[in-house]
Protein backbone atom coordinates (compact mmCIF):
# COMPACT_ATOMS: atom_id res chain seq x y z
CA UNK A 1 0.00 0.00 0.00
CA UNK A 2 1.56 3.30 -1.22
CA UNK A 3 2.17 6.24 1.65
CA UNK A 4 -0.17 8.86 -0.53
CA UNK A 5 -2.65 8.72 -3.91
CA UNK A 6 -2.43 10.73 -6.67
CA UNK A 7 -6.04 10.82 -8.65
CA UNK A 8 -4.57 12.17 -12.23
CA UNK A 9 -7.57 10.42 -13.75
CA UNK A 10 -8.94 12.32 -17.05
CA UNK A 11 -5.77 14.46 -17.54
CA UNK A 12 -3.24 14.37 -20.38
CA UNK A 13 0.53 14.46 -19.86
CA UNK A 14 2.44 16.49 -19.11
CA UNK A 15 -0.18 17.17 -16.06
CA UNK A 16 0.15 13.75 -14.83
CA UNK A 17 3.80 14.26 -14.42
CA UNK A 18 3.93 17.65 -12.90
CA UNK A 19 1.39 16.57 -10.64
CA UNK A 20 3.21 13.09 -9.66
CA UNK A 21 6.62 15.39 -9.24
CA UNK A 22 5.07 17.75 -6.79
CA UNK A 23 3.74 15.12 -4.49
CA UNK A 24 6.61 12.83 -4.37
CA UNK A 25 8.34 16.30 -3.14
CA UNK A 26 5.93 16.46 -0.35
CA UNK A 27 7.04 12.41 0.74
CA UNK A 28 10.28 11.60 2.89
CA UNK A 29 13.02 9.24 1.19
CA UNK A 30 11.75 5.65 0.93
CA UNK A 31 7.67 6.46 0.62
CA UNK A 32 5.92 5.84 -2.21
CA UNK A 33 3.24 7.52 -4.27
CA UNK A 34 0.73 5.75 -6.37
CA UNK A 35 -0.61 7.23 -9.27
CA UNK A 36 -3.81 6.68 -11.30
CA UNK A 37 -4.10 8.09 -14.53
CA UNK A 38 -6.31 7.44 -17.87
CA UNK A 39 -3.60 9.02 -20.81
CA UNK A 40 -1.95 5.97 -22.46
CA UNK A 41 0.78 8.15 -22.73
CA UNK A 42 1.40 7.99 -18.82
CA UNK A 43 3.56 4.76 -19.90
CA UNK A 44 6.37 5.74 -21.52
CA UNK A 45 6.10 9.49 -19.13
CA UNK A 46 6.60 7.76 -15.96
CA UNK A 47 9.27 5.46 -16.73
CA UNK A 48 11.23 8.41 -18.41
CA UNK A 49 10.22 10.43 -15.41
CA UNK A 50 11.92 7.62 -12.92
CA UNK A 51 14.84 7.14 -15.27
CA UNK A 52 15.63 11.19 -15.33
CA UNK A 53 14.79 11.61 -11.62
CA UNK A 54 16.54 8.67 -9.91
CA UNK A 55 12.86 7.75 -8.51
CA UNK A 56 12.09 4.18 -8.07
CA UNK A 57 9.03 2.26 -10.45
CA UNK A 58 8.40 0.03 -7.79
CA UNK A 59 4.58 -1.23 -9.77
CA UNK A 60 2.80 -0.54 -12.73
CA UNK A 61 -0.55 -1.76 -13.53
CA UNK A 62 -3.47 -1.46 -16.65
CA UNK A 63 -6.44 -2.27 -16.96
CA UNK A 64 -10.03 -0.89 -17.85
CA UNK A 65 -8.33 1.84 -19.61
CA UNK A 66 -6.58 3.02 -15.96
CA UNK A 67 -3.10 2.96 -15.34
CA UNK A 68 -1.70 2.62 -12.08
CA UNK A 69 1.56 2.98 -11.02
CA UNK A 70 3.55 3.30 -7.48
CA UNK A 71 6.45 5.01 -7.23
CA UNK A 72 9.45 5.31 -4.34
CA UNK A 73 11.02 8.38 -3.53
CA UNK A 74 14.52 7.91 -3.93
CA UNK A 75 16.65 10.48 -1.35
Amino acid sequence: MADETLDAKGLNCPLPILKAKKALKELDSGQTLEILATDPGSVKDFEAFCRTTGNKMVETEEGDGLYRFVIERVA
